[in-house]
């Protein structure tokens, strides 16, 4: 058989199988925001019990023979909703799970479609990543939404990974996948649908929530033209929005991340103490973003350590 073939013969059965195991669940509210394209859009909010972990943007895509979703979401409950979702548009087996980095929010729901017999894939550097993190993201996420949300949560691996770039096959529809250097984390991966110029950006691109910097910001900065080169006609951003005009789209963030690295730089260069430097780094952005007071000071405290030692 073709790749493509085996690989659609594999996920039937355990489609099968798996849908004899369990209920459906309600489906997540999804936006078509391109042809074969679906997005959902999560909660610009910190996880709580009440919203599952669905703080995230996620989605799928659907070719002639198959469907690839778009990370997973921050709970079981979420990528059972998710799956539900897909069902709800067609009965083509996922054969694909991308994965765009490491966070909980995107990748809890991993088991809900390894079990439907998808190939989970994620950057080169995704699986000791998260392998590294999964005691402590099991902790917090068991504070932040309850142990019967988190204990349910078997963490999964990427099956490959992509050094570089890579293409899958949809039938008919192809996906490129792009590995990226060190900027929101060191495991960040777009996935562009080349048909319809829809780019999935993952947490490279944040809208309405401020960005979350757990990688490098000289990376980030630097890879910024970069990625807004890339041949897009919009952008599902890892957070806020489901779809946006492309590049317009990385405005507002990248005007975020220049203030934070130039207050910052100021206050190194001023010899201004750590926490001082912290309280007032980006001050000018605050009005501008959701959930500032919550991430802004972690960012800085980040982005203060990197640059100091310019």
């Amino acid at each position: 058989m073709l790749p493509i073939l085996r690989r659609i013969a594999a996920a039937c059965l355990s489609g099968l199988l798996a849908a004899t195991a369990a209920p459906a669940a309600e489906p997540l509210p999804m936006t078509e925001v391109a042809s074969g394209v679906f997005v959902h859009a999560g909660a610009v909010a910190e996880t709580t019990p009440g919203n599952r972990g669905d703080i995230a943007n996620i989605g799928f895509v659907v070719g002639d023979a198959a469907v690839a979703m778009i990370d997973s979401g921050g709970s079981v409950a979420v990528a059972e909703a998710a799956l539900a979702a897909i069902r709800r548009v067609t009965d083509l087996p996922v054969l694909f799970l991308v994965n765009t980095h490491m966070h909980p929010d995107h990748v809890f729901g991993n088991q809900v479609f390894a079990d439907i017999g998808a190939t989970i894939i994620g950057h080169r550097r995704l699986p000791a990543a998260l392998s590294a993190r999964a005691e402590f993201y099991r902790q917090s996420m068991r504070e932040q939404m309850g142990p019967a949300l988190a204990d349910a949560v078997t963490i999964t691996l990427p099956h490959e990974t992509v050094e570089g770039e890579r293409r899958i096959d949809l039938g008919g529809r192809t996906l490129l996948l792009t590995a990226w250097g060190t900027a929101h984390t060191d495991n960040d991966l777009t996935v562009l649908d080349e048909a319809t110029g829809t780019l999935f950006a993952g947490d490279l691109v944040f809208m309405e929530h401020v960005p979350v910097l757990d990688g490098s910001i000289k990376g980030w900065l630097a890879q910024t033209p970069e990625l807004a080169a890339i041949d897009a006609q919009r952008v599902v951003p890892g957070h806020g929005s489901p779809s946006a005009p492309w590049p317009q789209a990385l405005e507002a963030q990248t005007a975020y991340l220049e203030a934070l690295a130039a207050d910052l730089r100021a206050a190194i260069a001023d010899g201004v103490p750590i926490a001082e430097a912290v309280e007032k780094a980006a001050a000018s952005q605050a009005g501008k973003w959701q959930l500032f007071e919550a991430y802004n000071p972690r960012n800085a405290t980040a982005a203060f350590a990197e640059l100091e030692w310019e």
